[in-house]
């Protein structure tokens, strides 16, 4: 399956309105490749030290943004084949800061987050072509919040725009 539709409202959480908002109901594999290559893009056109300044002090770096948003699409993605796969029991959710503060992504090489970003949306993409829309409506339970992973997977992407669009105006 190369496409599906945007979640119906009750298949996740209030809060998650902020990032399916900035996504239309569009080609979901082909908004995914874009997106890598708007990364990419984004990446090449800064200074070899862009990555690294935060725009102000106590703010993520650019690398630090990308880590976050990496291993949050890794959780949304492992979420989603849970509940895909019927898991029924819950799953935890996470707190960003120590995930970015324990991952020390200024030390990574900016080129290789980069891969593991193209790398890990592959997989993404890999993962959702072999799911039914059946799969993608069972829903399951993260912290207290009832979750499908049609949600969890179109989240991932909003999610993308909304720090994109950050790195693009505050860096």
């Amino acid at each position: 399956m190369d496409n599906f539709n945007l979640p119906k409202k009750g298949e996740y959480p209030a809060y998650y309105d902020r990032y399916l908002g900035l996504v239309e109901n569009q080609n979901y594999c082909e908004l995914i490749e874009k997106q890598i290559n708007d990364l990419m893009d984004l990446f090449k056109s800064k200074s070899e030290d862009w990555p690294n300044q935060p725009y102000q002090e106590g703010k993520w770096s650019p690398k630090e943004v990308l880590g976050h948003v990496i291993d949050t699409e890794r959780i949304m993605t492992f979420r989603g084949l849970c509940f895909a796969r019927g898991e029924r029991s819950a799953l935890p959710g996470f707190d960003q800061d120590p995930y970015v503060l324990n991952a020390r992504f200024g030390a990574v090489p900016t080129q290789l987050l980069l891969e593991d970003f193209s790398a890990s949306r592959k997989a993404l993409v890999s993962l959702i072509r072999t799911l039914s829309d059946e799969m993608l409506d069972f829903p399951g339970q993260v912290n207290v919040n009832q979750m499908t992973p049609r949600a969890l997977f179109w989240i991932i992407p909003g999610h993308f725009i909304h720090h994109l669009d950050i790195l693009k105006t505050r860096y």
